[in-house]
């Protein structure tokens, strides 16, 4: 018998694809979805369920590959933020066409806000563009239970569908009854029909025109059909709600009184939405309120800007979350009746987000700027971006972008017979994702500047995820590694050097003969090699610790605190000097090259 247990959204999730028989998941790591591949590797070995679960190159490489498992009969599924369905775009819009054999579930993250990414983007209009249907959560347990409703909907209509959570779903913890797991029975079975798995244009028509049948049917399928959470209410307005929205909806209206006067409808489903729920909407109701985030996709489906309220009508804002204090303004508004008074968001106080104590990329940042102080510098999406604090960081685009960028400032500026010393710096497991296309193009098209590859051994701004270099993947199964010089060698780079950024001086120095190359000989690679300071899975050899002081000889010029920007080193506004705050100190001793008066010294020496 299963016991109850708390768990987080993501592991919720997890362990709804392996109660539901999912032989294969692939994913790439990315907050707010990254635990759900982790949670996937540890429920398998608990239960010894045979499945092969990876850790992915990228989210198109992860697509893929789950996509032909579900060509061949097995459940399977994979799993992404927002953003990294736009890099597996081009298989989600095909695979729509082409279809499944088994059940095929691709989890798409939102992360409304946003908190943690580029975009506040909308899967769900990606989805629709797609033709692909939607399950949209409004809790860990029904995102888990939406897992096997998936899998249910995509092998009845034999379609990809997509789930797609947000942030508040992801990263909540919910007190949750997981269903009972027995190893999946099926067997891969793949059978060639290339008229449908390699459909040229003519035949692409007519899997459209099927994809259009299913979608019709989808609309009328009972299992996910809207439910009205209050039955018996009489009223001619009625709130549609899903996702979070939904939840804090149903909330809103026990603390407002108003469960017994409004009715509230859960979508479950928001793409395609039922025909017939559309149809009793708009026969039942005078005016209806539709809370979703962050499109307003119901909205552009019920299609009536007359009796609708929602983000097209101006209504309902079209930017942020829809919080359950917002909420319960639209509610109060849409109601007729006063709302809570808001509370004002505290102001000031706090600290700006900086690279922590010790982490290797703040010694690479300033040994770029040293060894090109006037220099262009393009980067990407990591921990790393927090280069902007310390002046190493101009631009910030998407994965892979620095690459392309920094050869696209090359040829703008060439153009002009001026070139800048450019320096564009991407993360290890950015640049396994998304940087060898453009660094090849680079090199072909003799774009000349340095990049850096931070090399920290990790994907560490989403927790820690191995990459192609380490030799171990997902639950620390054993891999295959790659060898990132060889890599960078075979791309056509005729410099690629490592070294260790706690090693200022020398490092600065290889910086300086990089750039000095890249004017005059072509494309440059510097590899800065050091571990993440907060890896707890890192096992191999670390710098030595070099605890340090502050001397009598500090002048208070703060160039160490704005200039090198350790949360370790403090100004005193009493003393009117640096001191170090050892709670937080991570003793790299890197400080010591970096004060213009030599007054941080190590101690001891």
């Amino acid at each position: 018998m299963s016991e109850r247990k708390l768990l987080l959204g993501n592991d919720a999730m997890a362990h709804g694809l392996v109660e539901s028989g999912c032989s294969v998941v692939a994913s790439y790591p990315g907050t707010p979805a990254s635990e759900i591949l982790s949670g996937v590797a540890l429920w398998r070995e608990r239960y010894g369920v045979p499945m092969h679960v990876e850790w992915a190159v990228n989210e198109k490489v992860a697509f893929e590959i789950a996509y032909a498992a579900a060509q061949s009969g097995l459940r399977a599924a994979t799993a992404m933020k927002q953003v990294g369905l736009n890099v597996a775009s081009d298989p989600f819009m095909s695979a729509a066409y082409l279809g499944v054999t088994g059940g095929f579930v691709v989890i798409s993250a939102d992360d409304p806000g946003p908190h943690s990414s580029q975009t506040e983007q909308d899967s769900r209009l990606t989805a629709m563009s797609a033709k692909v249907p939607v399950l949209d959560p409004d809790s860990p347990d029904q995102a888990r239970e939406l897992i096997a409703a998936g899998f249910e909907l995509s092998e009845a209509f034999r379609v990809p569908v997509m789930l797609r959570p947000t942030t508040r779903v992801c990263h909540a913890n919910q007190d949750i009854l997981p269903g009972p797991v027995a190893p999946s029975e099926r067997t891969a079975a793949f059978v060639k029909d290339p008229a449908r798995w390699a459909a040229t244009p003519v035949f692409r028509h007519k899997l459209h025109l099927e994809l259009e049948e299913k979608l019709a049917g989808i609309a009328a399928w009972e299992p996910t059909a809207p439910r009205l959470l209050n039955p018996g209410v009489s009223s001619r307005k009625a709130l549609v709600a899903s996702g979070v929205a939904a939840a804090h909806a149903r909330e809103v209206l026990a603390d407002l009184g108003l469960r017994d006067v409004l009715p509230l409808w859960q979508v479950v489903q928001p793409y395609p939405l039922h025909t017939a729920f559309v149809e009793r909407l708009l026969a039942d109701y005078d005016e209806i309120l539709v809370l979703e985030e962050t499109t307003g996709v119901m909205e552009l489906q019920l299609a009536d800007r007359h009796r609708v309220k929602g983000k097209r009508s101006g209504f309902v804002p079209e930017v942020g979350e829809l919080s359950p204090e917002l909420v319960e303004r639209l509610v109060a508004a849409f109601a007729g009746i006063p709302a809570a008074p808001s509370v004002a968001p505290p102001t000031g106080g706090g600290r700006r987000p900086t690279l922590c104590p010790g982490c290797p990329h703040r010694a690479s940042f300033y040994a770029i700027k040293r060894a090109a102080p006037k220099g262009i510098y393009p980067s990407d999406i990591g921990c790393y971006t927090l280069g902007l604090n310390l002046g190493g960081v101009d631009t910030v685009l998407c994965m892979g972008a620095a690459v392309s960028q920094a050869a696209g400032f090359y040829h703008a500026y060439k153009l002009s017979g001026q070139v800048p010393d450019i320096v564009a710096t991407i993360g290890d497991s950015t640049f396994f994702h998304a940087g060898i296309p453009p660094l090849i193009d680079a090199v072909v098209q003799d774009a000349r500047f340095v990049l850096v590859i931070l090399d920290n051994a990790t994907t560490a701004m989403t927790g820690n995820q191995p990459t192609p270099a380490l030799g171990w993947g997902a639950g620390g199964v054993p891999t295959a590694t790659v060898d990132m010089e060889g890599l960078v060698k075979a791309c056509g780079v005729r410099f690629c050097r490592s070294g260790e950024p706690g090693n200022l001086p020398a490092f600065t120095a290889l910086m300086k003969e990089a750039v000095a190359f890249a004017r005059t000989d072509g494309l440059a690679v510097v590899i800065a090699r050091q571990p993440c300071v907060v890896d707890r899975t890192y096992t191999g050899e670390r710098p030595p610790k070099r605890a340090v002081r502050v001397s009598d000889a500090c002048n208070g010029c703060r160039f160490c605190t704005t200039q090198f920007e350790c949360p370790a080193l403090v100004y005193d506004e009493e003393t009117k000097r640096v001191v170090v705050d050892t709670l937080v100190c991570s003793k790299c001793g890197v400080c010591v090259d970096v004060c213009p008066r030599l007054a941080i010294e190590e101690v001891g020496k």
